[in-house]
């Protein structure tokens, strides 16, 4: 069966624009999706080598959050970035619990 060409069509979210908090929680949710993506990999087998093998199950970004490239960073910031995007456009609302003290 011949596949018809994929054209991907992600939503445009190019006018949404985030505030403070919300910038905030991306940098919290980019350093979550980097801890799954590492423990779903290490899982799987796979660990730390200096250059990607995917025969041997070596990849260079499993290492902790702090210590990737800004470039790898932007990535899981920009899938972050985009969720928080996504789930605002379509109307639903993000708000901080806010933190109770002891009295």
């Amino acid at each position: 069966m011949k596949r018809k060409k994929y054209n991907p069509s992600p939503l445009d979210f190019t006018e949404v624009k985030l505030s403070d908090e919300m910038l905030e929680l991306t940098d919290s949710l980019a350093r979550n999706v980097h801890e799954i993506w590492a423990k779903n990999r290490i899982e799987h087998g796979w660990s730390y080598g200096p250059a990607r093998d995917d025969a041997l199950k070596r990849h260079p970004c499993i290492i902790p959050y702090d210590e990737l490239s800004e470039e790898e960073k932007l990535y899981d910031k920009n899938t972050a970035m985009e969720t928080i995007k996504a789930i605002l456009s379509l109307g639903f609302e993000i708000r901080k619990a806010p933190t109770t003290s002891g009295h």
